[in-house]
């Protein structure tokens, strides 16, 4: 899905699959997460607020079911690299 980026200051990019109806956010720590059952219209919304950030808080946060697509930050090697000697 692409996604496109928005001025906020929580939010880094944004797209939307209408058919799937599947809202792709990623946030500006990087992760990526997928709000299902999401209407185009709410969408325009979103796109259309005077902050995105709030209004995603508001409107779409607690009522679409959600799952995480990428983690926040790179997982770490195991067992952690020794420092050169």
């Amino acid at each position: 899905m692409e996604r496109e980026p928005v001025d906020s200051t929580c939010l880094r990019s944004v797209g939307h699959d209408a058919g799937r109806r599947v809202l792709e956010v990623e946030f500006v720590g990087g992760t990526v997460y997928h709000y299902f059952g999401v209407p185009g219209a709410v969408v325009a919304r979103l796109l259309a607020a005077p902050s995105l950030g709030r209004y995603f808080n508001r409107e779409i946060k607690p009522r679409y079911r959600y799952r995480r697509i990428s983690p926040s930050r790179p997982a770490r090697p195991w067992p952690p690299s020794s420092p050169p000697v």
